[in-house]
C-alpha cells in the first residue's frame, strides 16, 4: 500500500538531522567492483550480540542473504525446501536429505556433519534460541547427505522450526570462539566480509551461490537508531533501502518512495504478574480497562494500525474468525497506586505511546513513571521483572510461521521472553495443547484457546497491531517486503 505525501520536511529539520547523517555511507560508493551498484542499507535496530544467529541478529543475516536454514516458509506459512530439499516424519523422527552442491562462504562443502553441528549449537546454547523454547531436539547424521533431527515428544512443528533464522546452519569457523561469528561462514548469495561494531556491516556478492549469482555485487549496512534520521537517509538519496521509517516521517516522503506492509506484529502492555501492584489480578483488569487502544492507533500511529482484538492480528485472520469473548476478573479500584513503565525508543513511537499510556493509567487512578531507554539498554531488565509493566513491540510468527511458539516464549511459565513473569498453570495447559496439536484447523482453534487463556490473566493487554513502512529509493528493483522480517536483500535485488 502507497502512502500519500503530505508535507514536505522543513529545511530546519533536515538541518538537525544533518549531523546524524554525517558519514552514515562515507566512503561507500553505490558504484559496486562488478556489475550494477551496491545496496545501501539503513538498518533500525544494532547489532545486540555481534550478530550471532543465536540471537534475534540472526534475523539482520536473514534479511541479508548471508544466513540460510534448512527450510523456507512460504507466504501462508508452509514449510518449503531450502538447504535440506525434503523430508519426512517419523514418530519423534524427521529425516532430511541435504542439498548437494552447496559451500559455505569460506570454500567448505555443506554436508550432515556440518548441519548438525549449527543445530546442536543451537540447542545447548544458554538461552536457547526462543524457536526451541519447551523442545528437546537433537540431531545426528545418518549419512554425509542426510540428517535425523528427534524431539523429546512428537512434534508436527518441526519443519517450520527449522527455517528460523536462529537455526541457520554456518562454517565449522563460526564456532571456534566462545560466540558465534557469523563473518564469511553462511551460505546465502552474499557473503558477511566485514561488521564494525554497531555502527556497520558489508557485505560482497558470493559468486558460487548455489542458487545462482546475486544481481548487486554487494550490500552495504548502517545501523541507524533514529528514526528521523533514517528517513532522511531515504530522501537525500544516501540510502537505497531504509527499514522502519517512522510513523511521524512517513507523510514527509515521496509517497513513490514508501511502501506499508501489514505485519503479524503486537504493541502489547505486559503487566508483571509475580510483584508489584500488578501481582493483583484486579488491579490489572482496572489497568486493562483504562486502556484506550483507538485513541493511541489515531493519535500516536495516525491511523497507520490496527486496534487490537487479541494477541493475533488480522495478519492471521482465521484468529478472528475462531475468538469468542474471554471471561475476566472484575477491575479493581486504583488508589493511587504507583506503577513504573518501561519501554525503548528504538521503535519511534514507543515512548509516545507510554505518554500516552501515562495520561490513561493517571486518569484511571495510577500513579505512573516511566523509563525509558534504548533496547539494548533495557531487554534485561525487562525480562527479569524489574518493571511493573513493559511496553513491546512483538512479532506474533517471527520465528516459525506459527504463533504457538510466541505464545509459548512469551507467556509460559518457562517461556525465555516472559516479561509478564506469568506462572499460570491454565496458560501452561493451553500452551502445550497448542503445541502439540497437528497442523491445520485443529491447531488453529487450539492456539486460539491458549491466546484466551492468556488474555483471562490480564498479564498481557495487547493495544494495537503495527504496520510497518519500508523505504526504497527509485533505483531499487526487487527489495523484499516481508511481512515476517526475514527478506530484505535478496539475490534478486539491485539498483537501476
Amino acid at each position: 500500500m502507497r502512502l500519500p505525501a503530505r508535507r514536505l520536511l522543513p529545511a530546519t529539520a533536515l538541518t538537525a538531522v544533518s549531523a546524524l547523517l554525517t558519514g552514515c555511507f562515507s566512503g561507500t560508493s553505490a558504484e559496486g567492483d562488478g556489475d550494477g551498484k551496491r545496496i545501501r542499507v539503513a538498518m533500525m535496530q544494532p547489532p545486540r550480540s555481534g550478530l550471532s544467529p543465536l540471537s534475534d541478529d540472526a534475523f539482520k543475516l536473514s534479511r541479508w542473504s548471508t544466513a540460510e536454514t534448512l527450510v523456507k516458509l512460504d507466504a501462508d506459512g508452509d514449510a518449503e525446501p531450502a538447504l535440506a530439499t525434503k523430508w519426512e516424519q517419523s514418530g519423534r523422527s524427521w529425516t532430511f536429505e541435504i542439498r548437494d552442491g552447496v559451500t559455505f562462504h569460506d570454500g567448505t562443502e555443506l554436508d550432515a556433519e556440518a548441519v548438525v553441528r549449527s543445530l546442536a549449537k543451537a540447542a545447548s546454547a544458554s538461552p536457547k534460541p526462543r524457536i526451541l523454547d519447551g523442545v528437546e531436539l537433537t540431531a545426528k547424521a545418518e549419512d554425509a547427505d542426510t540428517v535425523v533431527v528427534t524431539t523429546g515428544t512428537e512434534d508436527p512443528l518441526v519443519p517450520q522450526r527449522l527455517s528460523s533464522p536462529q537455526l541457520s546452519i554456518l562454517a565449522a569457523k563460526a564456532y571456534t570462539g566462545k560466540t558465534v561469528d557469523p563473518v564469511g561462514a553462511g551460505t546465502g548469495p552474499f557473503e558477511l566480509t566485514k561488521v564494525n561494531g554497531t555502527s556497520s556491516a558489508t557485505l560482497d556478492r558470493y559468486d558460487s551461490y548455489w542458487g545462482g549469482k546475486a544481481k548487486s555485487p554487494g550490500i552495504d549496512v548502517k545501523f541507524v537508531p533514529d528514526g528521523t534520521a533514517r528517513a532522511a537517509a531515504l530522501r537525500s538519496g544516501e540510502a537505497d533501502i531504509v527499514e522502519a521509517v517512522p510513523v511521524s516521517q512517513a507523510a514527509l516522503l515521496d509517497e513513490d518512495l514508501i511502501t506499508e506492509v501489514p505485519m503479524p506484529r503486537t504493541n502489547t502492555l505486559y503487566l508483571n504478574t509475580e510483584s508489584g501492584p500488578f501481582k493483583d489480578a484486579s488491579l490489572r483488569a482496572a489497568a486493562r480497562e483504562a486502556v484506550d487502544a483507538e485513541s493511541i492507533v489515531k493519535g500516536v500511529y495516525e491511523g497507520r494500525a490496527d486496534v487490537a482484538e487479541g494477541l493475533l492480528g488480522p495478519a492471521l485472520p482465521w484468529a478472528a474468525e475462531l475468538r469468542t469473548p474471554v471471561s475476566r476478573t472484575k477491575a479493581g479500584t486504583p488508589t493511587g497506586q504507583t506503577i513504573t513503565i518501561g519501554t525503548f525508543t528504538d521503535r519511534a513511537e514507543l515512548p509516545e505511546v507510554a505518554a500516552t499510556l501515562q495520561q490513561q493509567l493517571q486518569k484511571a487512578g495510577f500513579k505512573v513513571k516511566l523509563d525509558v531507554h534504548e533496547y539494548a539498554n533495557i531487554e534485561s531488565d525487562a525480562l527479569a521483572g524489574e518493571f511493573d509493566a513493559f511496553i513491546l513491540s512483538r512479532a506474533t510468527v517471527l520465528d516459525s510461521g506459527d504463533p504457538a511458539a510466541y505464545l509459548y516464549s512469551d507467556f509460559a511459565s518457562d517461556g525465555s521472553f516472559n516479561i509478564a513473569q506469568l506462572a499460570d498453570t491454565g496458560v501452561d495447559e493451553a500452551l502445550k495443547k497448542a503445541g502439540g496439536t497437528a497442523t491445520g484447523d485443529a491447531r488453529r482453534k487450539a492456539v486460539v484457546a491458549a491466546e484466551a487463556a492468556v488474555l483471562t490473566t490480564d498479564g498481557a493487554v495487547p493495544m494495537l497491531h503495527e504496520r510497518v513502512i519500508q523505504g526504497d529509493a527509485a533505483g531499487v528493483v526487487g527489495a523484499a517486503h516481508d511481512p515476517r522480517e526475514r527478506e530484505l536483500v535478496t539475490a534478486d535485488t539491485y539498483i537501476k
